[in-house]
């Protein structure tokens, strides 16, 4: 069964990565400076399992991905390393843009193609 909208998943997996960076991001940058400098603790308390949900989202959808004939394993192995990677995610979107562009352009015609990312 062909998808309705070829890229989509694509654009749900790029919203992860960016959330899964942005959380982490928020993390390394805020919650843990607070808690070193200003001994507050519960901004890493509230912003690790934030981030840590948002990470565990991201490898299941990365997952699913893969599972769904969507990416590869070689684009697996990149999206699941770069999310080690800080600010990693955030250089991701050259990589999306043309994984859906190439989706797009393999799909059938009868479908619109300006749904890029």
């Amino acid at each position: 069964m062909a998808e309705a909208n070829p890229s989509g998943p694509l654009r749900t997996l790029r919203l992860a990565s960016l959330g899964e960076g942005a959380t982490l991001l928020l993390l390394v940058l805020i919650a843990v400076p607070l808690k070193r400098m200003l001994g507050l603790p519960e901004a890493v308390s509230i912003m690790g399992p934030i981030h840590g949900t948002a990470f565990l989202l991201y490898v299941a959808l990365v997952i699913k991905n893969l599972a769904g004939g969507r990416i590869n394993s070689r684009d697996t192995s990149l999206l699941l390393v770069v999310a080690f990677v800080p600010l990693g995610a955030f250089f991701l979107g050259g990589w999306f843009r043309r994984k859906a562009r190439v989706r797009l352009e393999s799909a059938p015609q009868d479908q619109p193609k300006d749904d890029l990312p």
